[in-house]
């Protein structure tokens, strides 16, 4: 995801703060700063390699790297980047794309088809895992020096393909530094800095070569600052030390959206919260507990709590995108849990149990969950050891098998619901995001009909989705999706011309702002 972020993440990957109004520093916000300063609260750089990146990265990478096409929120549909212009044939299994002319990747190198041959061949046998995205690509054919042509083995909807968050980049491989000295994109910003681990951990500069230009009003720097403390993301905000923070909890949304020098943005997203149940080995390879852990959550509770920053998931896709089921909403029922956990031999009258979960260190949200899930547990004679973490040390133990319950936060690779359930669902060993570990021949194969049938029989595909999403979360009981992620975002005054995209979580295409006084 990624941070996935996967990421998302991504992610992953951000929070909040639960401190009372009154609490809050009483400062108000100075000028801007010359550079545009983004925050995160976890380390933004896990990978250079734009083939196999799978994180933070995307906050910084689509600054950097570019695809050949981007995803519009706002149409619902592909947009020209690198790509001026694309046909599909009448099957869909053949897609020209017309080049932009007169880009130039960072390298210097001229952008022409047999480059982004290159690029995508490149990605396709560097087997990272967000390069299952060209799967459906049997070859890849240079017409002219700006057109270039894929042939799919069979129908995709190839141009929101090529939009995608991850692996879909593309780049000069002369570029690639595994120490982030130098990078091969073709974006407005070029790497100035990277030194892991610092508070200033990135800072990209302008390129002056990028072929949007330079006329306007830009910011030329860009400062990706780690702070693990929200209230030290907030106070650099009122100080004007800080740009932009992607989350900020219900109270200081409130305050920031009444006070002058601050700007704020509201915005449903395509980011649900998940908890993935180790069916592999240890207490939830038994089905009955998993399916009372899925009844224990106070689901309308922490919806009331989390005011603003979050809307009940109904099913694992959220609204807005194919395959989204309605009037899915989970609900509590603690008398269903008692029951399942008395048939495995536990609960207030049965064996203790103790379960580990582990979740991202500094996200509040997280916290409410695991606060509230402790409590309700502890009085079915359950014990919930919960361990916040770092990102990256969560996910390298989850990848080990080494918790319960993982909880992280997840969004799609491009606009469509597949990445939903082929990454994080799908047979995977070693596994990178199926942490439910799930084995299942029978799921497997429905995952792999989805992106076909996505784009041949949208009526078929719905059925295959509404299926998934019985087997997994009814029959299997491998996860729960609490919630959706609500984007509550705040930044300077000065900053004019920022829009979401949902597509792109927490992502802000800093070229596109106009800075101002």
């Amino acid at each position: 995801m990624k941070a996935r972020l996967v990421a998302l993440v991504l992610a992953l990957l951000m929070a909040g703060c639960s401190a009372t109004p009154t609490m809050e520093p009483q400062r108000r916000p100075t000028a801007r700063t010359p550079a545009f300063v983004y925050v995160e609260n976890v380390d933004v750089i896990t990978d250079w390699d734009p083939a196999t990146a799978y994180s933070n990265e995307i906050v910084a990478f689509q600054n950097i790297y570019e695809t050949l096409t981007l995803w519009n929120p706002v149409s619902k549909k592909a947009a020209p980047r690198l790509a001026t212009s694309w046909k599909a044939s009448a099957d869909g299994k053949t897609w020209s794309f017309k080049l932009r002319s007169g880009v130039r990747f960072h390298t210097g190198r001229a952008l022409d088809a047999a480059a982004v041959k290159e690029a995508v061949e490149r990605t396709m046998s560097s087997n990272g895992e967000p390069g299952y995205i060209w799967g459906a690509v049997s070859s890849v054919v240079v017409d002219d020096p700006l057109t270039v042509t894929f042939v799919l083995k069979y129908a995709v909807p190839f141009d929101l393909v090529v939009a995608s968050t991850y692996a879909a980049y593309i780049y000069d491989p002369a570029g690639i530094d595994p120490a982030g000295k130098k990078d091969g994109g073709t974006g407005p910003y070029t790497i100035s800095s990277w030194t892991k681990g610092a508070a200033d951990e990135l800072v990209l500069t302008a390129f002056d070569g990028y072929w949007g230009g330079w006329e306007r009003p830009h910011y030329r720097k860009v400062t990706f600052r780690v702070v693990p403390s929200t209230q030290d993301q907030w106070t650099g905000l009122l100080t004007g030390e800080v740009t932009f923070v992607p989350r900020i909890n219900r109270f200081r949304y409130g305050r920031a959206a009444r006070m002058g020098g601050l700007r704020t943005s509201r915005m449903p997203s395509y980011q649900v919260l998940t908890l993935l149940f180790n069916t592999r080995i240890g207490p939830l390879t038994d089905v009955r507990i998993r399916k009372a852990l899925q009844r224990a959550i106070d689901y309308s509770g922490l919806t009331r709590k989390l005011a603003g920053a979050v809307t009940p998931a109904s099913g694992i896709i959220p609204e807005g995108l194919p395959g989204h089921v309605k009037r899915r909403a989970p609900r509590q029922n603690l008398q269903a849990a008692t029951r399942l956990l008395a048939a495995a031999g536990y609960g207030p009258n049965g064996r203790p149990l103790t379960l580990s979960l582990t979740y991202a260190e500094g996200d509040e949200d997280q916290q409410q969950l695991v606060t509230s899930l402790r409590r309700t547990l502890r009085e079915l004679n359950v014990t919930l050891d919960a361990r916040a973490m770092p990102w990256l040390e969560q996910w390298e133990q989850g990848k080990q098998g080494g918790q319960d319950i993982f909880v992280m936060y997840w969004w799609p690779d491009y606009a469509d619901a597949y990445s939903y359930f082929g990454p994080v669902f799908r047979s995977a060993d070693p596994p990178v995001f199926n942490l439910t570990y799930l084995q299942d021949p029978q799921i497997d194969a429905l995952i792999d009909s989805l992106p076909e049938l996505t784009a041949v029989d949208a009526a078929s595909a719905e059925r295959a989705y509404a299926e998934l999403t019985r087997l997994l979360l009814d029959v299997k009981a491998v996860a729960v999706v609490p919630w959706v992620v609500t984007y509550n975002r705040s930044y300077a005054a000065g900053v004019q011309g920022y829009h979401d995209n949902p597509a792109y979580p927490d992502v802000v295409f800093v070229y596109d702002l106009r800075p101002s006084a």
